[in-house]
């Protein structure tokens, strides 16, 4: 694994004391760049801290992909900035599209998978490849209704992407579950599809209900779902052991609640299970 790396978890402030203490084997933490973009100022003297003792990723929430329009300079700017201070283990970003002319919305949103979207996307992975000077993964995304006008499957969109590019694949098994019930399809299938060989890191977060119940939505506000781990264990099993990270934003609990999700994840990539 990258750095052996094993699972790690999401940076909050109110954990960055918790997280500085923090003596556990294989330990990463990630952080949203977005966050950080700053000249100065605490945030960033925090994760100065955290990163003289523990490697860190970045995972992007803002970098809009999968828009019609080339990644924004600026934006690509500030990530490079963060990227050669801190030279994280992994960077990644969202197969979604979230701006559109300067006009942002605070959403991952769908796309048709066409082979135009393909070829657009490609060019923006490329492109901010090119900007950052290395690799990058790209996560699967949350989908809640059909959308028509697909040329290609998801697993099929995302693995010719990262045959054109040499991108990695930041596969996400909650939101394989989420999107699965949602839109009927298998979630085992699905993984069991993915190329291997591309897969760069994993993510693991909890989902709940809507109002009528008739749909998951992907909260990263609740814990891992029992059916989303017996996914993880399949998925480790497949592919071997690849960097974990357990994805809170919402409703963040104590830090060593984190951490017990955080030892599940790692005992699984050891083959070492724990008690859930």
């Amino acid at each position: 694994m990258t750095q052996s790396l094993t699972a790690g978890v999401s940076l909050k402030p109110q954990h960055y004391a918790d997280a500085l203490a923090c003596r556990a084997e294989g330990l990463w933490f990630e952080a949203h760049p977005e966050n950080y973009m700053a000249a100065g100022g605490p945030r960033l003297a925090w994760l100065d801290a955290i990163a003289r003792d523990r490697p860190i990723s970045l995972h992007g929430v803002g970098l809009s992909l999968a828009a019609d329009e080339a990644p924004d300079e600026d934006h690509l700017a500030a990530l490079k900035r963060l990227v050669d201070r801190y030279r994280p283990a992994l960077v990644s970003e969202h197969l979604a599209w979230s701006m559109r002319r300067g006009v942002y919305a605070p959403d991952l949103l769908p796309f048709p998978r066409t082979l135009r979207a393909l070829s657009r996307i490609a060019d923006n992975v490329d492109r901010m490849q090119e900007v950052l000077g290395r690799r990058v993964l790209i996560e699967n995304p949350s989908l809640y209704l059909p959308l028509g006008g697909h040329d290609l499957g998801e697993v099929e969109f995302l693995a010719e992407l990262s045959r054109r590019t040499g991108c990695g694949l930041l596969v996400d098994v909650n939101n394989v579950f989420v999107s699965a019930h949602n839109l009927g399809y298998s979630a085992e299938a699905y993984l069991d599809a993915l190329p291997a060989a591309a897969i760069g890191e994993i993510h693991l977060a909890g989902h709940a209900p809507d109002a009528r119940a008739d749909l998951l939505i992907d909260t990263h506000g609740a814990p891992v779902a029992e059916a989303v781990w017996s996914l993880y264990a399949r998925l480790v099993e497949r592919i071997g052991p690849r960097p974990t990270l357990i994805e809170r934003d919402d409703d963040i609990p104590a830090f060593d609640m984190l951490m017990a999700e955080r030892e599940r994840a790692h005992g699984l990539l050891l083959r070492e299970p724990v008690d859930a």
